[in-house]
């Protein structure tokens, strides 16, 4: 298993980091991207592949990352579902 430096603290195993992805649906298409890496998104027609291709670039950011000598940013962000109405 490939591991990546951390922004902080030791080498972190790829197969151990889960980061937030936000999906969004639009017309056409669906899209996602990550907040923790910026500039690492997808689009496709349908979710599930929009799922499968944000899925191969954010292994891609990070090995760019990598090779480029970039620390690599533990994930930070989550989402909830909050209830609004009566």
């Amino acid at each position: 298993m490939a591991k990546y430096p951390a922004a902080s603290g030791p080498e972190v195993e790829d197969a151990d980091v889960k980061y937030t992805v936000v999906f969004e649906r639009a017309p056409n298409n669906y899209s996602a991207y990550v907040p923790d890496l910026p500039g690492c998104v997808a689009a496709a027609k349908s979710k599930a592949e929009t799922r499968k291709l944000i899925r191969e670039a954010i292994q891609m950011h990070i090995e760019l990352m990598r090779e480029s000598g970039e620390p690599i940013p533990e994930p930070g962000n989550s989402t909830e579902l909050i209830e609004v109405g009566a």
